[in-house]
């Protein structure tokens, strides 16, 4: 699996954390945030790690800001992108059951390292259902083709 990770001046130090925490699980990472917590525009890192996804190029992306929400927003407005803000381990396992996430958002002013991990690697470690879910998602697909 190969996965994007990136933030913004909040998430940065979150980021680091994550980084090797996900090479762990087996994953393939490429960290594309702001080399420092000085502060940047958090769209200017959320879109393009949500296109890379969207494209193909990377299966999984995780965003990080202060709360998750503004890296969710961006990520959310790409084509193809199922941007789940996730606080808890419950959510993050049916994000990818029931909504087949592609993407996560965090807030590292939000949540600590520790649950941070938990909720990567339950995310990163959760298969999409199918079934009644794919209906679902299949009407949100249309809906986005018909209205870009």
């Amino acid at each position: 699996m190969k996965v994007i990770i990136t933030a913004d001046h909040a998430g940065y130090e979150l980021a680091q954390e994550l980084v090797p925490f996900i090479e762990e699980l087996g994953a393939t990472v490429e960290y594309t945030g702001p080399t420092t917590s000085e502060s940047v525009d958090f769209s200017d890192y959320g879109f393009p790690a949500a296109e890379k996804v969207s494209s193909g190029e990377f299966d999984r992306g995780l965003v990080i800001c202060g709360t998750g929400i503004g890296m969710s927003i961006a990520a959310n407005k790409v084509k193809g992108i199922r941007c789940a803000l996730v606080h808890d381990v419950y959510t993050a396992r049916v994000t990818r059951e029931h909504n087949n996430s592609n993407v996560l958002a965090m807030g590292a002013r939000v949540i600590g390292v520790d649950l941070a991990k938990e909720i990567v690697k339950t995310w990163i470690g959760t298969d999409f259902e199918g079934g009644r879910h794919q209906r679902r998602l299949d009407k949100v697909a249309e809906y986005e083709q018909a209205n870009r």
